[in-house]
């Protein structure tokens, strides 16, 4: 399988909420959103078998995103994976790697538009050495408090695009 190609998507109903600080399920005209809050560190989590036509390397974790009635600001979001694998991780803990952060990101120049941006893993310990065919969870974290994020509303999470890099 060549490179780039998209290997995962996953949709707001996809998230499994932690216990708590998550995400909420939203619409926005009739499209699901997660709204991450710009007050509190919220996580949206998702599950997912990495495909048996995975290359190897590393990938990218595109996010597609909107702000909910503002048009400046910056916003940060921080991705990790957790690789359960095939007796590699006990699941009554929590075991992501370290997280890889998006830079302070400008929201959209109109309200409604939907901004796609990445953040890439290097194969190995940035994507917590999951390997074809294992299980592995995702999450995805609004860094609300980041100082450099500044954005004063939700930002909507409308999908996650997992794709070789």
């Amino acid at each position: 399988m060549a490179t780039g190609n998209t290997l995962l998507v996953f949709m707001p109903n996809d998230n499994e909420p932690p216990a708590s600080g998550y995400a909420t399920l939203d619409s926005r005209n009739q499209h699901p959103v997660l709204d991450f809050d710009a007050s509190a560190v919220e996580r949206a989590v998702f599950s997912g078998v990495l495909p048996r036509h995975y290359g190897g390397g590393g990938l990218t974790v595109y996010l597609h995103v909107s702000a909910s009635g503002i048009t400046s600001g910056n916003y940060i979001f921080d991705v990790a994976f957790e690789r359960i694998g095939d007796g590699q991780q006990d699941v009554d803990a929590d075991g992501f790697a370290t997280v890889q952060s998006l830079a302070a990101t400008a929201v959209p120049a109109t309200d409604g538009h939907v901004d796609i941006v990445s953040i890439a893993f290097t194969d190995g310990a940035q994507m917590d050495s999951v390997a074809v065919g294992e299980k592995f969870r995702i999450y995805v974290e609004r860094d609300a408090d980041n100082a450099s994020d500044t954005a004063a509303a939700d930002i909507e999470l409308h999908a996650v695009e997992i794709k070789e890099t």
